[in-house]
């Protein structure tokens, strides 16, 4: 079925955004899971806490995954030349304002920001779509995952239609993936969306 444009999906979520905005640069904002941070051509976001997904949408209405970002990242259409651009909080996120004109960018920042972008895009032109999902899992393992006792746990809590999202296929597609890589024993799934993608030499992709 045809992707609606963001505003008419979710027009609530993006209200609750807009009401809580606080604009005092510097002072810790929290926004709840699927609300979307206001975008400002003059200022940034600073995440503390949490995973945010920039995201965009084709004139068919189809879903643009951008990126997805975590602590110490900074997001913003201030530095990104694409329309429409949107910010969806993936889970509960703490996040400070950053206006450009406090903002010194240094090299660090432009060489991370520049490697989880080609992460994403090396990701999506895996041939194989199980290959595709893997390094997705292993991506979002090192970036906001915490070890376990049975291999990294990503409590991001992402629907199938989540990482579909972020891979550009579709949630029956990410469902079969799963599942296949579940009964293979790379992965467990807990009931509150929780993976653990566990400790294995299975993973022999490299990118």
């Amino acid at each position: 079925m045809k992707n609606e444009p963001l505003l008419d999906r979710y027009p609530s979520l993006v209200l609750v955004a807009d009401k809580k905005l606080v604009k005092i640069p510097g002072q810790i904002q929290q926004f709840p899971r699927r609300a979307y941070l206001p975008v400002m051509d003059e200022s940034l976001w600073k995440i503390h806490s949490g995973a945010v997904q920039s995201i965009s949408w084709r004139e068919d209405g189809t879903h643009v995954s951008l990126g997805i970002w975590g602590p110490d990242d900074l997001i913003g259409h201030a530095i990104s030349s694409i329309n429409p651009y949107y910010l969806e909080c993936l889970t509960p996120v703490k996040v400070t304002l950053v206006p450009l004109n406090d903002w010194s960018p240094d090299s660090n920042f432009l060489i991370e920001h520049i490697y989880q972008l080609e992460m994403l895009l090396a990701i999506r032109s895996c041939k194989r779509i199980e290959e595709m999902v893997l390094q997705l899992l292993k991506l979002l393992s090192n970036k906001f995952g915490r070890v376990g006792t049975q291999g990294n746990i990503i409590d991001l809590r992402l629907t199938h239609q989540d990482i579909a999202d972020l891979l550009g296929t579709t949630r029956v597609t990410v469902t079969r993936i799963l599942q296949k890589l579940e009964e293979r024993g790379v992965i467990e799934r807990l009931s509150i969306r929780q993976i653990i993608l566990k400790d294995s030499d299975f993973w022999h992709y490299q990118i």
